[in-house]
Parts: C-alpha cells; structure tokens; sequence
C-alpha cells in the first residue's frame, strides 16, 4: 500500500520507496523504513498531507506521498 490511501488517523510503517529522486529527501526528512507514520490532516481539496513521522509534523504532497510504500501494523 501507498502512503497516500492511507486513511487519517491509522498508524502504518514506513517499508520502503519507489525508487526516484524524491526518495533521498524524504529520507532526510525522517522517512527510515520501520518509521511509523500518521496522516492527520488532509487539506480541502486533497492536497497536501499534514504526517507525523519521526516525532514531528510536516506536510507532504500526494505525488511524493505515493511513492512511500506502507503496512498497516
């Protein structure tokens, strides 16, 4: 599953990338596989994310969202 079906509120971990340029960033951000993650806002129209991962918060479009690959635990 992709970050970006995540429903708000469900804690899911963080497995690993789709391989892209983007993948570097987000793991300077705190993107590690075994991170857990949590959506909590999603904005009006859809775009962007408001995540908790690695104890902060930071917001994240879904183009970038779709490339964390996720499970539910």
């Amino acid at each position: 599953m992709r970050l970006s079906e995540v429903a708000v509120g469900v804690p899911v971990r963080i497995k690993g990338f789709e391989q892209d340029d983007i993948f570097l960033k987000l793991m300077e951000m705190g993107f590690i596989p075994g991170e857990q993650v949590v959506i909590h806002q999603v904005a009006p129209l859809g775009d962007p994310i408001s995540i908790e991962v690695a104890g902060y918060h930071l917001s994240l479009r879904l183009n970038e969202a779709a490339k964390v690959f996720v499970e539910e635990f």
